[in-house]
Parts: structure tokens; sequence; C-alpha cells
């Protein structure tokens, strides 16, 4: 069996200003183990202080589940604070968050997807969160991004039914930007790679902290007026407008 088939760590690779965080366990599904979220972890740290890098996207091996979620064997004993640390370390990563979901999604995958700041998703797919249907009380912060990201009607229905929804009512609900087919999967990637590696990295940067806080309702006007001053006197700023400016279209 090839390499590519092999369950592994999650693994990482660079290229360009695009770093790519794959799961690789396709023969369970793309599950969450334990120890992934230590090797997660040790990536971001690592990006956080890689040179010219402006996107992170998260995807999964294979084209049927883009991960089962957390092993269910360990929950009992070995779902602490580490899967918790590592998705609010994803959650607050500095750069744009890309999750390509290459095809289903269950249990703690589905918050770990929505830790990231755009999600597309491919026909056919489905959701699941089984929290409840095996008695577990979700941890605060994916009950706290369930709500922020999907709204309490569509959280409530996931967690207290724990039923299956489609490809569709994922995108209906918004815990998919896009949904498209499978061919298309490459060129919808490629297409937010392009917006975002055409934008001004610190702008993003603010403008991501910002909207965070806002839908958190913890952002300080102070720091939102001082990140759009700062933006009005900053050399990028103003190369860009005449860039524009010569090319008349203004």
């Amino acid at each position: 069996m090839s390499d590519l088939m092999q369950d592994q760590a999650p693994g990482l690779t660079l290229e360009g200003a695009v770093a790519t965080i794959t799961l690789r366990r396709p023969r369970q599904h793309n599950r969450i183990a334990p120890e992934d979220s230590a090797v997660i972890r040790q990536y971001l740290t690592q990006l956080e202080t890689t040179p010219g890098l402006r996107l992170l996207i998260l995807t999964g091996t294979g084209e049927k589940t883009f991960s089962s979620g957390y092993t269910l064997s360990a929950i009992r004993e070995q779902l602490d604070s580490r899967f918790e640390d590592m998705l609010d370390h994803i959650e607050r990563f500095a750069l744009p968050t890309l999750c390509v979901l290459n095809g289903s999604v269950y249990g703690g995958a589905t918050d770990l997807a929505l830790c990231c700041d755009f999600r597309i998703g491919v026909h056919g797919s489905r959701m699941l969160m089984p929290a409840s249907r095996i008695g577990l009380h979700y941890y605060p912060g994916g009950l706290r991004r369930y709500v922020t990201v999907l709204g309490l009607a569509s959280a409530k229905k996931l967690f207290l039914t724990a039923q299956t929804i489609s490809d569709q009512e994922m995108l209906r609900i918004g815990f998919l930007n896009d949904l498209v087919a499978v061919d298309e999967l490459a060129a919808t990637v490629r297409a937010y790679v392009d917006g975002i590696l055409a934008c001004e990295s610190k702008v993003i940067a603010t403008m991501k902290v910002d909207l965070m806080a806002m839908a958190e309702g913890s952002a300080d006007e102070v720091i939102l007026r001082m990140h759009y001053a700062e933006s009005l006197k900053s050399p990028e700023l103003a190369t860009r407008l005449d860039a524009m400016n010569k090319r008349g279209q203004n």
C-alpha cells in the first residue's frame, strides 16, 4: 500500500505563501487522535514565524470523509484541554484559515472546521454532531463557536437532536461558505487563495481580529478606530490607490 494510504499523523506542506495541514488517516475516516493536538499546535507555532506566509488551509486525505472527529475510544480518558487548546489556537491564528472539507464531517471535526474563517464543502457530504447521543455535554468553546457562527436555532438542532444534516443544509445554516462539485473544489480553493493574496496582509490581520471581537461582543471602539486610522495613513494604502488611479479604476 502506498504511503498516501497509510494512516499517520497530520502533515504540513508549504507552497509559496500557502501552508496546508492535512489529516492523514483515510482508513479511519481521518479521525483526530489525542496526540494529533500537539502535532497540529506545533505546526501552528512554526507557521506563526514563517516569513511570507499568507494563508493556512486545513483539509483531509481521500474523497469520502474530511474527518470523523475525535477518537471515540479516547473520549473518556484523553479528551482533555489539549484538544480544546488546539482548536482555540486555530481560531486565533493570525492569518486567514480555510477549511477544505473533502467529504463528510462528524463530531469534534465539525468544531475544527468552525475554527476556520472559511469552509468549502463538496456535494454529497454530510454533517453530524453526536455529543448528546453518546452522553457528552460539549465543552464551552465548541458551544460558543456553534452559537456564534451558526446561530442559536441551528446549534440547538444539531446538539439537541443529533440529527445528520445534508450538504444543502450545511450551506443554508452557514456551516459552509461554498458547496461545490468535487471537480470544482480545486478551482474554488484557488479563487480564495488568489483573493486573499491580492489583499493587503496587514489590513486582513487587523480586520480579522476586529470582526471576531465584534462577533463575541468584546470589540473595543478605541482599537477599532486605531486600526482604521492607521490604515488611512499607511504607505500600503497610498501605493495601492496610486496604482488604481494610474489604471483609471478610481
